[in-house]
């Protein structure tokens, strides 16, 4: 069995802001994480921090870009028990996406028609949530029996996984070491 990470986030940009007050969802972003320490979380997103007009397939982590500019950082972590044949798919199609990084954007037509519940469909365009969704479906993890492209940051919260932290992510680091570190004393 291996571990991966779905990490919700809501910043305070625009976009994030115009979202959660049209939608009313309390998380407007989403990546994957295949190791705790959420150094590369990959996502769909601001191929550049100042300009949010041109998105692509992103690397993140907690302390560069958007999240950056960000003190406190809104979000909740879901881990989820795969298979080692469910995670070795996951590894391939990110690599595919590494490999064709230029090949893909980010999916603004469907933003605009996720807003209002309508759907929309490209092979080289997503949304981060409908990235999220992909690969996790394409890894027989998931079928929420949506179309992806309607999938929000707020339906991951439906996987059936376990949520390891909920609060500010810029302190998930000291906060998981300590758990750990207490875990550790309780069971010596």
């Amino acid at each position: 069995m291996k571990k991966i990470y779905i990490v919700l986030t809501k910043t305070n940009t625009l976009l994030s802001n115009i979202i959660s007050f049209l939608k009313r969802d309390e998380y407007t972003h989403a990546s994957l994480s295949l190791n705790k320490s959420f150094e590369t979380m990959f996502s769909f997103g601001r191929k550049y921090t100042y300009n949010p007009f041109i998105g692509t397939f992103v690397t993140e982590n907690f302390n560069d870009g958007i999240y950056g500019f960000h003190k406190y950082l809104h979000g909740k972590v879901i881990e989820l028990r795969i298979t080692d044949n469910q995670y070795e798919k996951i590894t391939a199609l990110l690599n595919e996406f590494e490999l064709n990084r230029n090949s893909y954007s980010y999916n603004y037509a469907g933003l605009f028609r996720n807003l209002f519940n309508s759907e929309t469909h490209s092979e080289k365009h997503f949304l981060c949530s409908e990235f999220v969704y992909y690969v996790l479906n394409s890894a027989g993890i998931v079928d929420f029996g949506i179309p992806r492209s309607l999938v929000r940051p707020q339906n991951l919260l439906k996987l059936n996984g376990k949520i390891i932290y909920s609060g500010n992510l810029k302190n998930i680091n000291t906060s998981l070491n300590h758990l750990k570190h207490l875990v550790q004393i309780g069971a010596a």
